[in-house]
């Protein structure tokens, strides 16, 4: 069983870090370092993008419990 945690939990990592990535193509590198990247700081998620930082979140959650389980069954 915890074998196919770790499985899942392999799989699960790499697609987090995809989404990650994907994510921080959109920033601009001004405004990860608190500069001004001409836009504004606060925006409205939309299509892609808001479905890209949900499936973010509930993968990282998804990754959480994984690892949890492991935990508790080894």
């Amino acid at each position: 069983m915890v074998t196919i945690l770790s499985v899942i939990q392999i799989v699960i990592s790499v697609i987090l870090v995809i989404a990650i990535l994907l994510q921080s193509q959109a920033a601009g590198l001004g405004g990860a370092f608190g500069g001004s990247d001409g836009d504004s700081s606060f925006h409205t998620r939309r299509g892609f993008e808001k479905i890209l930082f949900r499936g973010t979140i509930v993968l990282g959650v998804l990754f959480a419990i994984v690892s949890f389980l492991i935990f508790y069954l080894s």
